[in-house]
């Protein structure tokens, strides 16, 4: 997997960078979707999403098994890493390195089976205000360690400020 990485805060404009990027590189990417439908808000939130993609993208869902997205295009968009480990962190009764591990497993096999390029989308949510419950610290430090050991693997890393995209990490020359 050729993995590029975009984070930045909510609503700074990753997801339409990503997708962006996605179609300069493929005229039928796959767009894979992690969220769970909490409650009625989410399914406006997804349903509007839904909308806005046309009819070149293939739409996947997958709340938890990354690697079962079944997909063998170019590109892809993985949107996103953090409503995907809300969504393992739920299962995991909220013990985060449980979660931690878990996530890093089915991450491993997800690169495994995904030859593609995989533009995934993370928010960055140490940066707003102190969670006020153990629960909601224990995943700003769960999300902080795991997007740390994904950016690793990244061979490129965006971070999205006010709809701008910030070069974090480039690709080599050597790729």
């Amino acid at each position: 997997m050729q993995l590029i990485l975009i984070s930045g805060g909510q609503k700074s404009g990753k997801s339409r960078y990503a997708e962006q990027r996605a179609l300069a590189l493929s005229t039928r990417p796959a767009y894979l979707a992690t969220s769970r439908v909490w409650d009625d808000d989410f399914a406006q939130r997804i349903a509007r999403h839904q909308a806005q993609r046309d009819a070149r993208w293939v739409n996947l869902e997958q709340e938890i098994d990354l690697a079962a997205h079944g997909f063998s295009g170019e590109v892809m968009v993985l949107d996103c890493i953090t409503l995907w480990l809300t969504n393992l962190f739920t299962d995991c009764a909220y013990d985060g390195d449980a979660t931690l591990l878990e996530a890093q497993i089915r991450w491993a096999a997800f690169a495994a089976c995904t030859p593609q390029t995989v533009i995934a989308v993370g928010n960055e949510i140490g940066w707003s205000l102190h969670a006020e419950t153990q629960m909601g610290r224990h995943f700003v430090d769960l999300h902080g360690s795991f997007m740390q050991w994904v950016a690793a693997q990244a061979v490129e890393v965006v971070l999205m400020v006010a709809g701008l995209p910030l070069l974090v990490k480039a690709p080599s020359s050597k790729e």
